[in-house]
């Protein structure tokens, strides 16, 4: 893992806290987005994902959630963690879209808070947190991710990766960064095939906009390599610009789809 020796720690609890629910029901953990995509930055995350034989039962969720609530984020002095449980028979053979067991993340943490219990859900973010998974190879416990995981079909990356669009929309002026580097990754994926990390799709993407569209996605990019986001800042010049960008990626990203067929 590329990280810090707290995110190492870290990820210790995590797994103490998954063989706590799941015991002897757990196939394998594995590392996936930041740490196996180029490195964690100053806020991203740490992603595991949790291959199981089966559903845990409420008991379960609480205890995990509980857990999870003590050792994810900056109220706890730690990076926010991202933990998602699947069972296996839900995922292998491959269907879309797929079935999520239990959703950890800090963008959930007051819906937790207030009583909310992760439960079973269809997740399409899925197919690429298991394509995140078997690439980077990175199994913190059981064996390797490609003996347990099946492979993603294109049709099914590129249908997982505009799903969220919409909700990303919502989002745009309220976490900037977050979104146009997302868009970049859903443009640089459907083109390439392959996630890149988000500082990695910026650059493509970069390398591939007219010069008026390319401030934003700059911004955020070194935003994402430098600091947390209670240290950033946009000014009102980068502010007007957003919407234009977005929309240029877009556009990028609806000329893509057009040239898939299977779509």
């Amino acid at each position: 893992m590329t990280g810090d020796a707290g995110s190492v720690n870290q990820v210790q609890e995590i797994l103490g806290l998954v063989g706590g629910a799941l015991g002897q029901d757990v196939i394998g953990t594995y590392l996936h987005g930041s740490s196996v995509l180029g490195g964690l930055r100053p806020a991203s995350d740490v992603d595991v994902l949790v291959v199981s034989r089966r559903r845990m039962d409420e008991q379960d969720r609480r205890t995990l959630l509980g857990g999870l609530l003590q050792i994810s984020g900056s109220r706890n002095r730690a990076r926010p963690v991202e933990l998602t449980v699947v069972v296996q028979s839900e995922v292998r053979p491959w269907r879309y879209p797929p079935t999520c067991d239990f959703l950890y993340g800090e963008w959930l943490r007051a819906e937790y808070e207030a009583g909310e219990v992760p439960q079973p859900e269809p997740m399409p973010d899925l197919a690429l947190l298991i394509t995140m998974a078997l690439a980077g190879d990175h199994p913190l416990t059981g064996p390797r991710p490609a003996q347990v995981l099946d492979p993603v079909p294109q049709v099914d990356l590129v249908r997982a990766s505009v799903a969220g669009i919409p909700g990303l929309l919502d989002d745009l002026d309220s976490d900037t960064r977050n979104v146009l580097l997302t868009f970049a990754r859903i443009w640089t994926t459907l083109a390439t095939g392959r996630i890149k990390s988000k500082d990695a799709a910026a650059d493509w993407a970069i390398a591939r906009l007219p010069p008026e569209h390319r401030a934003a996605l700059e911004h955020a990019r070194q935003l994402y390599l430098s600091c947390h986001y209670a240290e950033e800042s946009w000014s009102d010049a980068l502010r007007a610009q957003v919407r234009p960008h977005a929309d240029r990626v877009l556009a990028e990203i609806d000329r893509l789809l057009t040239r898939t067929p299977q779509m």
